[in-house]
């Protein structure tokens, strides 16, 4: 059986710190990269030193953890060989692997994102080259992993691995990248990605079939916030009218004055995020899409005092008021309750 951890809003939830804090606590076998490349990067701080990854699987911390990227990953050559490199010290080059058939981000990809007036002024792309690496892939023109010399050593088949492991009953996690609101099928189109981002597409992406999982987490952080162009999900519709009792918490807790406060930036662009208050009907749509089984909630000590707490009865009264109508609101349970940057600093209700 496996795992799945899936972004609930619009990316920067927060998974590279859960993910790292699963592969270190449950000692998973194998943790494999879905998503849709380059364009998403996890942040994970590890003894006070932070690490960047854009290709790698955020499990690499582990170094029990065989890693493996699915075929609906794009790989650029250039940023995988160089997180290799980079986390040297933690032996990701001996237990890496990424599947054949993944799809290759060429420099011409990157000098269309970028000279695309749609993709990079109106869509706000990350300009990594992604969508022209999709595009010629469904139009069958584009390379694969192994038509790369440099990525010989690192080929595998990877869904057939990872099914044989399950069938050996190893603990596999599928890593999500990007959010559920940045799906192209079920987000804010035309403000998405290339592809879609629910735990369905993740499976498909590593080559696990639905019958093999055993819980989807689905990562919300305790606010709203993208990168670049694109509605927020709760502003799509200006009619509608919001969940009375969850409004008036956030306004008893004061939540837009502590918002004002915060400044985030993107893990690849480093571009300034946009923040708003938690969205409960989003929360609840990426919930049921995904068919989650417990809710992650992360940056929960961005507005309430308590930094490093690593105890549910520890945290203050209106954090649990917080955590209980987001539980009462999507309808499903909250488990793992981030209190810090550090991958520690971790509350497990699990």
């Amino acid at each position: 059986m496996c795992d799945i951890v899936v972004g609930g809003q619009f990316g920067d939830e927060g998974k590279g710190k859960i993910i790292s804090y699963l592969c270190l606590k449950d000692n998973y076998d194998i943790i494999a990269r879905g998503g849709v490349g380059p364009n998403a990067g996890h942040t994970i701080v590890y003894n006070g030193t932070e690490y960047k990854v854009r290709q790698v699987p955020s499990g690499f911390l582990n170094k029990n953890t065989k890693l493996y990227v699915g075929a609906g990953v794009l790989i650029n050559p250039d940023v995988f060989l160089d997180e290799i490199s980079k986390f040297n010290e933690f032996n990701v080059k001996e237990r890496i692997k990424v599947d054949f058939q993944c799809g290759i981000i060429e420099e011409t990809h990157k000098v269309r994102d970028k000279g695309d007036e749609n993709l990079s002024k109106k869509v706000q792309t990350t300009g990594s080259g992604c969508g022209p690496a999709n595009e010629d892939r469904i139009k069958r023109i584009g390379k694969t992993a192994k038509d790369i010399p440099a990525l010989n050593e690192f080929l595998s088949d990877v869904a057939m691995e990872i099914n044989n492991a399950m069938d050996e009953g190893k603990k596999i996690l599928i890593e999500g990248t990007q959010g559920f609101g940045l799906s192209l099928y079920h987000g804010t189109y035309p403000y998405v990605t290339t592809k879609d981002t629910t735990a369905s597409a993740m499976l498909s992406d590593v080559g696990v079939g639905p019958k093999c999982v055993n819980d989807v987490i689905v990562v919300l952080k305790v606010y709203t916030t993208r990168v670049g162009n694109g509605l927020f999900w709760n502003e799509t519709d200006k009619n509608k009218k919001s969940d009375n009792k969850a409004d008036k918490l956030l306004n008893d807790l004061k939540i837009s004055e502590k918002l004002a406060k915060i400044k985030e930036w993107g893990a690849v662009t480093g571009r300034e995020r946009r923040v708003a208050p938690f969205d409960f009907e989003l929360a609840k749509r990426s919930a049921k899409i995904n068919s989650a089984t417990m809710l992650a909630l992360t940056n929960i000590d961005r507005l309430f005092d308590c930094a490093g707490v690593r105890k549910f009865t520890d945290l203050p009264e209106d954090a649990k008021k917080f955590i209980k109508i987001i539980e009462n609101e999507v309808g499903v349970k909250v488990k793992i309750i981030s209190t810090g940057r550090e991958y520690s600093e971790t509350i497990d209700l699990r």
